[in-house]
């Protein structure tokens, strides 16, 4: 009996299509790297308070990373998600994909070096209302830790593009290596001997991007075998459609964006300690989601195009709706365990000190709340990426549009009744909708032609 069943199992797996197995072996590589990264993540958070503690320093380092990354990174989260389907397209054209990649990498290190020198530039008028609160010592540090740092905002396109060019060559190890700032920033930060000095700060930060860069840049060039020497032009007939793309889902990552701040909203309507509270348990879902969501979007989106580039819509398709499927089966198991031990992690993680045992209850509450969100987005992010693959950006940002709108309305309803715990139940209602979208668009609205259009269809 028990050979039997062995048997049938072995059968059952043999007759797996390819594609699937492609995408499972992916996502469990990616989202071993994920941990890793996430482990050294913390390490150096850790590092930092170690030897920084709360100072100002620590407040100008912070500010002035996120000044120089903001505006690059907003570009390389969409640019992100349009390169690799752009890229599977045109592997029957290496002239032109070379062409394309050595002008964007041009395009790229001009948009990060002069968004850079504008920061310095006009810092001293954007100190009053970026950090008018903060000490006139603290500002001057943050002034010239942006300058220091500008390897930091010139090369986060320049990764970006390299990352994207792996992941359309089926290759992710350019996840593990998100992880070699932070080991840069790590190392240099516990060999330090100055608790006041910002070099190791900004040294270990900036060469640990130069190392990341440079290192992606040396596989992408082996995995697909092109050049990409920078050219400051944009001669390649792919940058109109890349643009107009660009625009349309800029929108709908914008939207995305104004969840959190539109929760902060509502939770400071509930009192003193609310928005406290859920930066906390948001701390902890953010976590448990991008722990799944990054691995299986990296897994599929490269094997969606490919499938989509041989002209298989209705296989795409498929694949997509069974991977949905699996993904919310797989966010379910892991919110009904992360509900279990939900008390533990927060008390190991958070109480210490001034955090008490009833915040370690109310972070609870409101996490637990917080995980009907993550089915559905885990299921949501697989159709995510077909809708990438097929470049319905439009049809993205309509759905980002919806989603957003039954949050709101969530939020003014369930807060009457739920108070607090009603801003994470309107989450999990409004990540319902978009899942609910992004089905009934794959089954009943389907691309109907080929993937370089930009249509609502």
């Amino acid at each position: 009996m028990l050979s039997a069943a062995v048997q049938s199992v072995r059968r059952r797996f043999g007759g797996v299509h390819g594609d699937h197995k492609r995408i499972a072996r992916s996502a469990v590589v990616l989202l071993a790297f994920v941990i890793l990264g996430k482990c050294i993540g913390a390490s150096k958070e850790m590092a930092i308070a170690y030897r920084y503690g709360i100072s100002g320093t620590v407040d100008a380092y912070q500010l002035a990373l996120t000044l120089v990354t903001w505006l690059p990174t907003m570009l390389t989260n969409v640019l992100g998600v349009l390169l690799v389907p752009a890229l599977v397209s045109l592997k029957d054209s290496k002239s032109e994909q070379n062409s394309f990649l050595s002008e964007l990498e041009g395009v790229g290190l001009v948009v990060g070096t002069i968004s850079c020198l504008l920061l310095w530039l006009c810092w001293p008028y954007m100190a009053e209302a970026v950090g008018g609160n903060l000490a006139k010592s603290t500002r001057e540090i943050c002034r010239n830790m942006i300058i220091s740092m500008m390897p930091v905002g010139v090369l986060t396109l320049t990764i970006c593009i390299s990352s994207a060019r792996l992941q359309a060559s089926g290759k992710h190890i350019n996840t593990l290596l998100e992880c070699v700032p932070a080991i840069g920033l790590l190392a240099f930060v516990l060999a330090a001997q100055d608790n006041e000095s910002i070099w190791p700060l900004v040294v270990g930060t900036s060469l640990g991007f130069l190392v990341q860069a440079a290192w992606l840049r040396v596989l992408a060039r082996r995995a697909d075998s092109m050049s990409a020497m920078p050219s400051v032009s944009t001669r390649a007939k792919q940058w109109p459609d890349t643009i107009r793309s660009m625009g349309t889902l800029t929108i709908g990552w914008v939207v995305a964006g104004l969840w959190l701040p539109v929760d902060q909203y509502f939770m400071a309507q509930q009192g003193d300690g609310a928005i406290a509270t859920f930066g906390y348990a948001n701390r902890l879902l953010s976590l448990v989601l991008s722990m799944g969501t990054l691995a299986i979007a990296r897994a599929t989106l490269p094997i969606l195009a490919e499938i989509l580039h041989r002209g298989d819509h209705a296989r795409a398709r498929s694949t997509a709706l069974k991977w949905s499927g699996v993904m919310t089966a797989v966010g379910l198991s892991g919110s009904l365990i992360a509900y279990v031990l939900a008390p533990f992690a927060v008390k190991l993680l958070f109480q210490n000190g001034a955090f008490t045992a009833d915040d370690t209850v109310a972070v609870t509450t409101l996490f637990r709340y917080g995980l009907l969100q993550v089915p559905f987005y885990f299921g949501m992010c697989v159709l995510t990426q077909l809708f990438a693959s097929e470049r319905r950006y439009r049809a993205i940002t309509v759905i980002s549009l919806i989603g957003f709108g039954i949050k709101i309305v969530g939020n003014l309803i369930l807060i009457r009744y739920f108070g607090a715990q009603g801003v994470l139940l309107a989450t999990g209602v409004g990540a319902f909708a978009v899942l609910a979208c992004y089905v009934y668009w794959t089954r009943f609205a389907p691309a109907s032609r080929a993937p370089d259009t930009n249509d609502l269809e």
